[in-house]
């Protein structure tokens, strides 16, 4: 299911090489993505029974994005950033656009990531088994293991209930390029 279902039927949709294994991203995203409220979008999701909306976010670009399409809806918006032991990346939010985020009514968490680039990768290296699943889940695009990824940061901060479907949004380098209908599970209890 695509959070931008108008950007989709357009086919403004461009695919990077296939060998470099990125997944689809949307081109000139900022001019694709609808600007105005999508009230059926989030009809639809409410029909489904979604409630939460959890999208990563590294600067607010693109939750800012989904906040105006999801205004005065009753969804909630969640945006996950990543923590700031990628500052030197320049992939951390600046507390100008956290609050941003804020006043456009999205809760913000920026956390270490939910499944790999923690302790136990610190001390063993890259073949630990959150960063074999995270490997795994980038077999079918870099989006999809944002988007689990943040759907389980979001669970274990408690922002979203256990056993509950969302949907959950990540990219490829920036923007959103995939959405899923996930139900998140913590972390340790992944097998």
């Amino acid at each position: 299911m695509s959070m931008f279902p108008a950007v989709w039927e357009k086919g403004e949709l461009g695919r990077s090489n296939n060998w470099t294994g990125k997944s689809p991203t949307l081109t000139k995203r900022a001019n694709t993505i609808p600007r105005k409220p999508c009230g059926w979008l989030a009809a639809g999701l409410r029909s489904l029974g979604i409630r939460q909306v959890v999208v990563a976010s590294t600067h607010g670009f693109t939750v800012l994005q989904a906040a105006e399409i999801f205004r005065g809806s009753e969804i909630e918006l969640i945006a996950i950033s990543i923590s700031t032991a990628f500052h030197k990346e320049g992939w951390t939010m600046s507390s100008e656009e956290r609050s941003k985020a804020e006043q456009a009514g999205v809760r913000v968490l920026t956390n270490l990531h939910g499944l790999a680039d923690g302790v136990t990768e610190g001390l063993y290296g890259e073949h630990t088994p959150g960063s074999v699943v995270a490997n795994t889940l980038r077999m079918f695009s870099q989006g999809m293991k944002v988007a689990v990824e943040v759907s389980i940061m979001a669970l274990e901060a408690g922002l979203i209930p256990a056993g509950r479907e969302i949907i959950a949004c990540g990219g490829t380098d920036e923007g959103c390029d995939t959405a899923v209908v996930v139900q998140p599970a913590h972390a340790r209890k992944i097998n």
